[in-house]
């Protein structure tokens, strides 16, 4: 008998979504065991919801035994830091924005030990991801982690957060639809392997959310499928094996973007834009790509936020050089001059760049 070719994956053990959710965070990490816990606040965080998860803590006889609030996410720091952390300490928990969940989720890598992940906000697919965005040798570099063994977002915590975050969400969201292009077509001329669950499973988060497209982005509902949309990018990222599922053309602009702007925007809202432009030269599904960003809001947002035009280009120039062998619709020829033109007369274009 012939044996099934299996491969191993990662789900998360802890999935909430939910208001009010901060809570009961401590009656889950006592559910799952966890007796002694590092916590990593975002700056500002422990502020705002230190004292409530505190105490939700001591009724759950959780013991904080480590505490950081992050500042910076230099690798080097990350991997200090984990070898600071005492041995006692049963899993790590990381609460806040990107900073401190990538940070924190980095080292839990190191140390193997669980991390649980609860984002204050949902500015991209990083707080459920196998990956942290850190800094290496002075660049922000993704490297692999481990995807968090709980998940656990509190709505209320969320619709309270500012707008550019639940914006950037929404941009975040939304490049999956031209990531999964470039993923088909650099399978297709034998420069990636391919995976169709994980692809399915990708697209699938984006068909779902337009059924919520024009409602308002702090209502409940509204911030219960941005979450559990990119959420479930994140179990992509792990079925895959890689980032892309979630990431393409558009993800490569937005970190050549980070290299040449003087003022860069969120990595969703900076993602947004791209997906807006590299959807018109793959020629795939732009339309459905202007109405979405169109109806949430996205648009409006960035005229009264808007990116520089000539730092754009400059972007999109250097995007396909930003990762060796990463093939997108960025390598094929034309496609430069393509983007660069849809940005000097595209109608939207020339109300959300300057």
């Amino acid at each position: 008998m012939s044996k099934l070719n299996q491969q191993q994956i990662s789900i998360p053990s802890i999935l909430k979504i939910g208001e009010g959710e901060l809570n009961c965070l401590g009656r889950y990490l006592k559910e799952s065991s966890f007796k002694s816990i590092a916590c990593f606040f975002s700056e500002g965080i422990e502020e705002i919801y230190g004292n409530q998860i505190f105490e939700c803590f001591k009724k759950s006889g959780i013991n904080i035994v480590h505490k950081n609030i992050i500042h910076e996410i230099h690798i080097e720091n990350v991997i200090h830091t984990a070898f600071d952390i005492p041995k006692t300490v049963d899993a790590l928990v990381g609460i806040g924005g990107g900073k401190a969940l990538d940070y924190s989720k980095y080292c839990a890598h190191v140390l193997a030990l669980p991390f649980i992940s609860v984002p204050t906000s949902t500015s991209n697919d990083g707080f459920c991801s196998p990956l942290s965005s850190l800094l290496v040798e002075g660049k922000r570099r993704t490297v692999n982690a481990k995807i968090p063994y709980g998940i656990v977002v509190d709505i209320n915590a969320v619709k309270a957060s500012p707008e550019s975050c639940i914006f950037s969400g929404i941009g975040d969201l939304i490049s999956k639809i031209t990531a999964g292009w470039d993923w088909k077509e650099a399978a297709k001329t034998g420069n990636d392997t391919f995976n169709d669950f994980a692809y399915l499973i990708s697209q699938n988060t984006v068909i779902d959310f337009l059924n919520y497209q024009n409602q308002d982005i702090r209502a409940p509902k509204f911030i219960y499928h941005l979450a559990n949309s990119l959420l479930m990018n994140g179990l992509s990222m792990e079925i895959a094996g890689s980032s892309r599922p979630a990431s393409g053309s558009e993800h490569l602009i937005s970190h050549a973007l980070d290299e040449v702007s003087t003022s860069s925007k969120m990595h969703g809202i900076q993602v947004g834009i791209a997906t807006y432009i590299c959807s018109y030269i793959q020629d795939n599904q732009f339309q459905l790509v202007k109405d979405f960003l169109t109806n949430t809001g996205f648009f409006n947002y960035l005229c009264t936020n808007p990116i520089n035009k000539s730092e754009l280009i400059d972007a999109i120039k250097l995007a396909p050089t930003v990762k060796q062998d990463f093939y997108t619709v960025l390598s094929l020829p034309h496609s430069l001059d393509k983007a660069i033109n849809f940005i000097n007369t595209d109608d939207i274009c020339q109300k959300i760049l300057i």
